[in-house]
């Protein structure tokens, strides 16, 4: 069965509580041809011009995050520590600057083409941090802006995690407002990037 693209209207919501929803949904690529699909296990949320530390803090407009402030569902791809890409979700209302970082999932499709675009590393490795994600399946800078409802990259609905299975804890690797508890993952996910 072919898993069917979660509708727009998923993504129109408060961020906190679509980086929490996005949890036990699956990602689809099938970039390059390879289909790969991973279920998502952590997630953080960036909410937007009051938090210090999203891209568009203060409404911050640049070449660079113009696809924050698109409408939700698009898929905001950049470029960080001058090696690595990260995939974020955007959410909220068109014009309103926000989204969810994916920031580890379970591969569960396509464990081959994976390893083979993340070299010699651990199956419980393959996709466990933003940058590891993005490298997994084949996410790059071409994806910027693309809408996460088609070809070649989409969330479709997988099986939703209970509230009592979500751990909300500290940001990982921001330098400001880390401190928030905005990352949110699946208790005892042998697959999150890191369990604390």
């Amino acid at each position: 069965m072919k898993p069917r693209p979660l509708p727009r209207a998923f993504y129109a919501r408060d961020t906190v509580v679509v980086a929490k929803a996005l949890l036990g949904q699956l990602l689809v690529s099938v970039v390059g041809g390879r289909r790969c699909l991973a279920r998502i296990v952590e997630t953080e949320a960036y909410v937007g011009p009051d938090d210090p530390a999203c891209h568009a803090a203060g409404w911050r407009r640049t070449a660079r995050n113009e696809v924050l402030y698109g409408p939700p569902g698009l898929a905001y791809v950049y470029f960080t520590y001058g090696m690595h890409w990260c995939v974020n979700v955007v959410t909220e209302p068109e014009g309103y600057p926000a989204a969810v970082l994916l920031r580890a999932a379970e591969p569960l499709v396509g464990l081959a083409t994976m390893r083979r675009r993340r070299g010699d590393v651990p199956d419980l490795a393959l996709a466990a941090g933003p940058a590891r994600l993005t490298q997994a399946l084949g996410i790059d800078r071409r994806l910027n802006g693309h809408r996460l409802g088609s070809r070649p990259l989409w969330i479709a609905a997988g099986r939703p995690v209970p509230a009592r299975q979500v751990v909300a804890g500290p940001r990982i690797g921001i330098r400001v407002a880390a401190d928030w508890k905005l990352r949110f993952y699946v208790r005892d996910d042998r697959f999150v990037s890191r369990p604390r």
